[in-house]
């Protein structure tokens, strides 16, 4: 039997130089293993929004590939991402998805740990001899980097500055998306956590795929009135478009006059918002900031895909925890307005609900489809699976390829990317 370093000599079989990918690459246990160690333990992984650590002490808890991980904002206000596991026996030192404290402690042998992960103390710390150094037994401490507000960690000490992994483009579109504050800064809602059996590269695929939204979300587009239903047609009117924008990361343009929130202020407003544009105007805002808040409830037009787990969706963030070769944890992380209209942020759980959320029209759809791809993979393990769709007449972007809306352009800059990091 080959060794799992011998089976991944030949990468161009298992993302073909033509865009088709072998049916291993959902499947293969040895390989998901090499993804963890190659991929997620070696560039920046999205953990947490700023705003979900608004005061000194507040944490949550996230994943960077397998590891467990606890984000904090310490005492001094800086963000530390820290292994969740004592380094005396292993046990996990938080259990509490989120909240505030002011420090950790180990339940099994009581050892305790600073908002930084210093050991600050241990029960009878004699045993150890008066050489034992506690300044090199805390919490495991990731890279991290921020960039508007959004945190990111890695286990390399040498990977490029996060500005420069994300690049001018994403950063641009990072910035376009934050704009759906409506002029106040973008907070966390709330999550919801849910599990597909599924390879995680099948989600990585799905937030730049826009040929199946027609077919799959058929039910959410009989649910809208008609400007919304207009707005969702791009598959149609074939405004918008999919680009590579390096490292991995795509965006996929569905509705390219929602790309900058800040503009199209006096096209009118749809029929869904009317009740929203009259409860601003009786609290008293002012006509040029309703328009604001009003455009930026509906979302960005977009979705930007960051490699390897986490996408700006419309107007949420998704992000994929790889569990195993064939199970895939997914959060779906609905976006307000910190300081703004109650109403506006109301407006926002109700469109989240209406498809993200856990009986809404779209991710049980999505959710089905995924599991259903999963299920395939069995039967034909020699056919390939093809993201081949769109290379006919893919056009020079700012940093990569541009294609059609319905192209698979961003799948193919995921797997460009995959294959790099696969190759180190």
């Amino acid at each position: 039997m080959l060794q799992a370093h011998e089976k991944f000599n030949d990468l161009d079989a298992l993302y073909t130089p033509d865009a088709r990918v072998a049916t291993s690459m959902y499947e293969d246990a040895d390989l998901f293993n090499e993804e963890m160690e190659r991929i997620f333990k070696r560039t920046w992984v999205w953990v947490a929004h700023d705003s979900e650590l608004a005061d000194k002490g507040s944490f949550k808890l996230s994943n960077v590939g397998l590891e467990p991980v606890i984000v904090v904002r310490d005492r001094k206000g800086e963000v530390n991402v820290l292994v969740n596991r004592c380094r005396h026996r292993a046990a996990t030192v938080c259990e509490v998805k989120k909240g505030k404290t002011s420090s950790f402690q180990c339940p099994y042998h009581g050892w305790g740990y600073g908002l930084d992960g210093s050991l600050r103390g241990l029960p009878y710390p004699e045993q150890y001899g008066e050489d034992f150094d506690k300044g090199a037994h805390g919490l495991k401490k990731l890279r991290t980097e921020t960039y508007n507000g959004m945190i990111f960690a890695t286990f390399n000490d040498d990977v490029e500055p996060l500005v420069d992994f994300l690049g001018p483009e994403v950063r641009r579109y990072i910035d376009l998306f934050m704009k759906q504050g409506g002029g106040f800064p973008v907070k966390v809602l709330g999550e919801h956590q849910f599990t597909v059996p599924m390879n995680w590269k099948v989600q990585l695929e799905n937030t730049t795929d826009a040929y199946h939204f027609p077919v799959v979300h058929k039910s959410f587009m009989q649910s809208l009135d008609g400007d919304a239903e207009e707005a969702f047609k791009f598959l149609e009117t074939g405004k918008g478009f999919v680009e590579d924008l390096g490292n991995g990361h795509s965006v996929m343009v569905m509705i390219p006059e929602r790309i900058d929130l800040d503009e199209h202020l006096d096209d009118p407003v749809e029929e869904r918002f009317l009740p929203l544009v009259q409860e601003l105007r009786n609290g008293g805002y002012p006509e040029d900031q309703v328009k604001k808040i009003v455009r930026a409830v509906g979302g960005a037009g977009f979705n930007l895909n960051l490699f390897p787990n986490v996408s700006f969706s419309l107007a949420f963030f998704r992000v994929l925890t790889p569990v195993n070769v064939e199970r895939t944890d997914i959060r779906h992380i609905a976006l307000g307005m910190d300081g703004g209209p109650a109403a506006a942020n109301r407006m926002r759980m109700r469109l989240h609900e209406h498809f993200q959320g856990p009986m809404g029209f779209g991710s049980p759809d999505d959710a089905e489809v995924w599991e259903r791809v999963q299920r395939g993979t069995k039967g034909g393990e020699d056919l390939p699976i093809l993201v081949n769709r769109g290379l006919i007449d893919e056009q020079p972007g700012a940093l990569g390829p541009r294609g059609h809306i319905s192209a698979e352009t961003g799948m193919r800059a995921a797997y460009k990317m995959w294959k790099r990091m696969m190759s180190l």
